[in-house]
């Protein structure tokens, strides 16, 4: 079955607010055996939304929208709908219910603009919201399925994993073929040096997809194989994931939807190791990460942004000549800002960056992006030399990263030379 997702609102349309809905939905779609053609997003207009509707219906299977549900005068998404199928508007009972429940429990009394939200087209089903007033629709005509959420992700989300996804299940049957995807997330390696170091890759795959998903975190792997069973797919998969990983899986830190630190918290929990940080160009970033974890103060005992030079010395003990010889964005220094945090707070080992971010304070020898980190425990005491972009913002993003996977690569034995 082919569908199309279509977003609606003005805000999206001139890149106020991000379209994460239909990345969301293309995902769970895809893990159906969906296949989406294509996405739109259109204005708060009625033609324009009329239009999109036609066009959609009548080349897709499953066409899905989001956005314009809310109780406002700019919310017309619901009136499009009755106008397209031509029908017309019904109280539902059950949601006029889960309407009066939800402001109940807020303390609040219901009004008859919210209960005009549980007014949906006669032709429909409603979805119930869990988490808000506007109910979703589902409208089932000339063997097409027609689905209406709204625009708030979390109301969405509940909507598509509770309710559509499994009746689209049922609908869909038992396909012909199965398409399976396994994504492998790396890190610490530019996109064309990973495509290199995975040499010929119509011999890597043998007949598999791969997909190179770069961002300023890394680069996500994404396999996707076709096949007639189960079996057969996920034997593939993990015969092309092998020959990555022989290739480059120092590299991969996941295969599973979550962060490098969800990954180094993991490794730190279960090796009872503790940690502390010292930063001076990322200013708590990297303490902030460590510490977005639940649980974090069973590895986590303290991080120090120590910004100056001063604060480097009096709270560090870094030397002061060595900051006068080499500079305090220098592997020196970085070593001694990792050795300081772990004498002062007593951890297993500590970590340290100092770098220039930009758009200021560069020479000839230390351009902008240039970091050290540092790493220090009981044996080893260790620096690494970066050199990131010209992006202040993003420097500070890419230092948090190298720091987490230098952590990474310490707690799994991997050398982190490269």
């Amino acid at each position: 079955m082919n569908a199309h997702i279509i977003t609606i609102g003005d805000e999206i349309l001139i890149g106020q607010t991000l379209n994460t809905n239909a990345a969301f939905i293309g995902e769970k779609l895809t893990s159906i055996q969906v296949r989406l053609k294509s996405t739109s997003v259109v204005g708060d207009e009625e033609n324009e939304i009329l239009n999109e509707f036609d066009r959609c219906w009548k080349n897709n299977d499953i066409v899905i929208v989001t956005g314009g549900l809310g109780p406002t005068h700019d919310d017309i998404t619901r009136q499009c709908v009755v106008k397209f199928f031509n029908t017309k508007l019904v109280e539902n009972e059950e949601v006029l219910e889960n309407i009066k429940n939800l402001f109940r429990k807020r303390g609040r009394e219901v009004t008859k603009i919210n209960k005009d939200q549980a007014l949906v087209p006669e032709n429909a089903i409603a979805i119930n919201n869990q988490f808000g007033t506007a109910p979703g629709m589902w409208i089932e005509k000339e063997s097409k399925v027609f689905i209406v959420m709204p625009g708030v992700p979390y109301e969405m989300k509940a909507m598509i994993e509770d309710f559509i996804i499994p009746k689209l299940e049922k609908i869909i049957g038992s396909p012909s073929s199965i398409i399976k995807m396994k994504t492998l997330q790396t890190t610490g390696i530019p996109e064309s040096d990973l495509y290199e170091k995975l040499g010929n890759i119509d011999e890597l795959l043998e007949g598999a997809k791969l997909a190179f998903l770069p961002s300023q975190f890394g680069v996500k792997l994404r396999i996707t194989v076709e096949g007639k069973t189960e079996e057969i797919v996920k034997n593939k998969i993990s015969e092309v994931e092998q020959k990555i990983r022989s290739k480059a899986g120092r590299y991969i830190f996941t295969t599973v939807d979550e962060s490098l630190e969800d990954v180094v918290a993991r490794l730190l929990k279960e090796r009872q190791i503790t940690i502390s940080v010292a930063e001076s160009c990322t200013g708590g970033s990297i303490s902030n990460s460590l510490t977005n974890i639940g649980g974090s103060s069973v590895y986590f005992e303290r991080g120090v942004v120590s910004y100056s030079n001063a604060a480097k010395v009096e709270i560090l003990r870094v030397n002061e000549d060595t900051i006068a010889q080499y500079g305090a964005v220098s592997l020196e220094v970085a070593r001694q800002m990792a050795e300081g945090v772990k004498a002062i707070s007593g951890t297993d080992f500590g970590i340290s960056v100092t770098g220039v971010l930009g758009p200021t304070g560069a020479t000839t020898e230390k351009p902008i992006g240039l970091v050290y980190i540092g790493l220090c425990d009981d044996k080893v005491c260790t620096a690494k030399k970066y050199l990131f972009g010209g992006d202040r913002i993003l420097n500070k993003q890419r230092a948090t990263q190298a720091a987490l996977e230098m952590i990474r690569r310490y707690l799994l034995g991997i050398t982190f030379d490269d």
